[in-house]
């Protein structure tokens, strides 16, 4: 059934193979670990961990997982400049049901590496959605329930639409985020356009120095743009911080920005992914939609998207100074999403 009603809840807190690769690797794991521990990170809860590695496709992906083995699967995906640790309260609800919760670390995140240093450091759309379908591949998972917010909103939005049939359900704040660079090529009113001042920024070799210079502090204040009502502490900041040590981490989060505005190439083998993308067909899979009341961010109106949920659909406006990092600000609401959408999957 489709509810066009939004459901108001309320929620505030209630590289190559062999040996010397995988030295390299976990080299680099220990290193963000101990950068975390020298910023006085916060410490992820008893049970969330450890980071595991798979090859997958071009990379060697980090990923957390919980739950039994054999409970169905939920695949959860953050966004920048956020990490794993944005559903660190989330996992535990879904595993108490039973569920297998599985969060990678996105490209340039964390300990997922390139398995090849030839390899293009792309971000381009097509290429981060189907990390999420090598990832499946590599740990033999057919069929999933995908969630996520920002990058990882737009990689399971895009997985729900290309692989239904690798998708039980989708939960995504904001809504229906594919794009496209002649979309995008259109110019917006300036109050929009300033919301985007960091895509600017970063189109610039200014730009790309700053962040490469100023990493730690720049995220930490797309933070509280982004959410201005969630008074998060120094330590869970620093948590997730350690995962921007990844070495290509700068040139990924640079390279998607200025691939959106078709500043950067992406690899034609995606060709045929993003003009099919670039058409924006609907999304058939069971959905529901979120958004906090306090998102900071750019974000679509639900209206603006409603049309492009064409299955069993639900929009929820997660009350409470709730801002663009949902599931960690408000984890018991995006938990009881997945949950939901389950039940719509039948």
């Amino acid at each position: 059934m489709s509810n066009l009603m939004p459901e108001t809840v309320t929620d505030r807190r209630g590289f190559v193979h062999g040996a010397a690769a995988i030295a390299a690797l976990l080299g680099g794991a220990a290193t963000a670990q101990a950068a975390g521990a020298s910023r006085g990170a916060a410490p992820a809860p008893a049970g969330f961990g450890p980071v595991k590695q798979v090859d997958a496709g071009p990379l060697s992906i980090g990923y957390v997982e919980m739950g039994p083995a054999t409970g169905p699967v939920v695949l959860l995906f953050h966004g920048w400049p956020y990490d794993i640790h944005a559903f660190v309260e989330v996992a535990p609800l879904l595993v108490a049901r039973g569920y297998r919760v599985i969060i990678p670390y996105l490209r340039g995140y964390g300990s997922t590496v390139f398995r090849s240093a030839d390899t293009f450091r792309n971000a381009q759309q097509a290429a981060v959605a189907l990390d999420g379908i090598a990832l499946m591949d590599a740990l033999g998972i057919k069929k999933a329930i995908v969630a996520g917010f920002d990058w990882g909103g737009r990689t399971a939005d895009i997985m729900a639409l290309l692989w239904p049939e690798r998708c039980i359900a989708l939960v995504s704040v904001s809504g229906y985020l594919i794009g496209s660079q002649a979309a995008n090529a259109a110019p917006l009113p300036p109050a929009a356009e300033l919301q985007w001042w960091y895509q600017f920024y970063f189109a610039t070799a200014r730009g790309e120095a700053g962040y490469a210079k100023n990493t730690d502090a720049f995220n930490k204040l797309i933070w509280q743009l982004a959410s201005p009502k969630w008074q998060f502490d120094d330590a869970t900041f620093a948590r997730t911080a350690a995962s921007f040590t990844n070495p290509d981490h700068v040139a990924l989060v640079i390279h998607n920005y200025r691939w959106r505005l078709g500043l950067a190439q992406g690899e034609a083998k995606y060709d045929s992914i993003e003009a099919k993308l670039a058409t924006t067909p609907p999304i058939t899979v069971p959905t529901i939609t979120m958004e906090g009341d306090a998102n900071g961010a750019p974000h679509p109106a639900p209206e603006q998207y409603r049309s492009k949920f064409t299955g069993p659909y639900e929009f929820r406006l997660i009350s409470g100074g709730i801002g663009h990092n949902l599931p960690q600000e408000a984890p018991a609401a995006f938990a009881k999403a997945v949950l939901d959408v389950a039940k719509m999957a039948g």
